[in-house]
């Protein structure tokens, strides 16, 4: 079965590839920001209350995050393709 598929072209590898990238880019950001909200929210000796700071700090967490998974993903890509 898979012998009949059309191999992809170019435009359709970076597709796929940038399709991945900002899969696993938005999931490191949903994770990052939930770990950093349940910090806020459940680690005993803070305040036990979710306030605009804590919101702030978490979205910036999940940016970073987000960030650098999309820019090693992006260096792993170019490594393989210099390799080929």
């Amino acid at each position: 079965m898979t012998d009949q598929r059309p191999v992809p072209g170019p435009e359709q590898s970076t597709r796929s590839r940038e399709t991945r990238r900002r899969w696993v880019g938005n999931g490191a950001f949903l994770a990052a920001f939930v770990a950093c909200i349940a910090f806020f929210g459940f680690f005993p000796g803070l305040p036990h209350v979710i306030d605009w700071g804590a919101i702030i700090v978490s979205l910036i967490v999940g940016g970073l995050a987000r960030w650098m998974c999309r820019s090693r993903m992006t260096k792993t890509d170019d490594e393989k393709l210099e390799r080929r």
